[in-house]
C-alpha cells in the first residue's frame, strides 16, 4: 500500500518515553485520503495524537465500497524501505505484484505480508473481474535496526490459526501469538495482530500480554471495548498494563486488535520510506527516481510508477511517538 499524499512531511517516531505504562483510553479519529480508482481510506495511524502502536506505524481502513461498476483499488508501482506491509481484507480481493517476482491474489481473511527490508517495489489493484464489495485494512510494521535491511520478500498465508474464546467471539491470528495460537507470518519484533468477529450480544474477554501496548480498530458494527463504545472506522488506543480485554457487541461486529512491545527506536517516516535519518530518506528517494536496482521492477502492471513528491525544504525535527 502506498501513501499517495502529494506532499509528505518527514517525522521522527518511536522511543518508549511517550508510551503510558498503564491502561489508557485514547480515541483516534481518522482522516480521509484517496488511493485512486475510487478507493477512499480512513487513516488511523499516524494520527494527530499517536504515531505508533508497538511496531505498527501506519493503518488505513477502507470500505465497504460498492465497486461493481468501478475499477476498485488501483495503486501503481511504488517503493518501500525498512518496513513490512500487511494486507487484510474483509470483503473482495486485491492483486499484489512486486519486484521479487510475486504475483498473488489476496482474498478475504488471507494474509498478504510483504517485507521491504533494504528495498522493494510493488503494485496493488482490484482484478478486472472483481467482487462487488471491497473492504479491508492496509498496515505497515516498522523493522527494528537489526533487521531493517533484510532481503525483500513476500508471504501469502491462506490458512491462519483461529481462536474461539466463547461468549460470541471468534478470531483469526494475523501476526504474532495469542492464547496459544501462533501465526505463520514472519515478524521481527514482538507483535500481535488479531481479526475478531463478535456476534450480536457477545460478551467475551481476550487474554493480553501486559508488557504490550494495544489498540483496537472497529472494521464494522457497533462494539464496546473495555466499556468504551467504538463507532465503525475508529481506533481506540489502550496503552500497556492489561492482562485481558473485555469486548462486547450490540450488533454483529468486526474488529482488528493490534499490539506489540513498545518500539524502542526512533525512525523517520516520509512518503513510502522508513529510515533512521533524513540522509536515509534522501538516498532512497534519489535511487527510486533514478530507477536504481535497489527497487527492482514489476512486470504485468499497465501504468507508470508513482513519482516521489519533493522533499520539504526544512530539516527533520526530532519528535517522539506522540504529537
Amino acid at each position: 500500500m502506498s501513501n499517495l499524499d502529494a506532499t509528505a512531511r518527514p517525522v521522527l517516531r518511536g522511543g518508549r518515553q511517550s508510551v503510558p505504562g498503564r491502561p489508557a483510553h485514547e480515541l483516534l479519529a481518522p482522516r480521509l485520503a484517496s488511493l485512486g480508482g475510487g478507493t477512499e481510506v480512513r487513516r488511523l495511524l499516524p494520527n494527530l495524537g499517536r504515531r505508533m502502536v508497538g511496531a505498527w506505524c501506519f493503518v488505513d481502513h477502507y470500505g465497504p465500497d460498492d465497486i461493481a461498476d468501478e475499477p476498485g483499488m488501483w495503486v501503481p508501482p511504488h517503493p518501500h524501505t525498512n518496513l513490512q506491509t500487511v494486507s487484510w481484507l474483509h470483503a473482495g480481493e486485491v492483486l499484489h505484484r512486486d519486484s521479487v517476482g510475486s504475483e498473488r491474489l489476496v482474498r478475504s481473511r488471507e494474509l498478504g505480508l510483504m517485507t521491504a527490508g533494504h528495498g522493494i517495489s510493488h503494485a496493488e489493484q482490484s482484478p478486472r473481474r472483481h467482487a462487488r464489495l471491497l473492504h479491508g485494512a492496509q498496515l505497515w510494521v516498522a523493522l527494528p535496526e537489526a533487521h531493517r535491511d533484510v532481503p525483500p520478500a513476500f508471504e501469502h498465508h491462506a490458512d491462519l490459526p483461529t481462536l474461539h474464546s466463547g461468549g460470541g467471539l471468534d478470531g483469526i491470528v494475523v501476526l504474532g501469538e495469542i492464547d496459544g495460537a501462533v501465526s505463520p507470518g514472519t515478524t521481527y519484533s514482538p507483535l500481535l495482530g488479531v481479526d475478531i468477529t463478535l456476534a450480536e450480544g457477545a460478551d467475551a474477554t481476550l487474554p493480553l500480554q501486559p508488557d504490550f501496548e494495544h489498540a483496537v480498530l472497529t472494521m464494522s458494527g457497533t462494539a464496546r471495548i473495555d466499556g468504551v463504545a467504538l463507532p465503525p472506522g475508529s481506533m481506540l488506543y489502550l496503552g500497556c498494563g492489561r492482562d485481558g480485554l473485555r469486548l462486547q457487541a450490540d450488533s454483529d461486529s468486526g474488529l482488528l486488535l493490534l499490539g506489540g512491545e513498545p518500539f524502542d527506536e526512533q525512525i523517520v517516516m516520509w512518503w513510502n520510506f522508513i529510515g533512521r535519518s533524513q540522509a536515509d530518506i534522501e538516498r532512497a528517494r534519489a535511487e527510486w527516481a533514478a530507477g536504481a536496482e535497489r527497487f527492482g521492477r514489476i512486470d504485468g502492471f499497465d501504468g507508470d510508477p508513482l513519482a516521489a513528491p519533493e522533499l520539504p525544504p526544512l530539516p527533520l525535527k526530532a519528535r517522539g511517538r506522540e504529537r
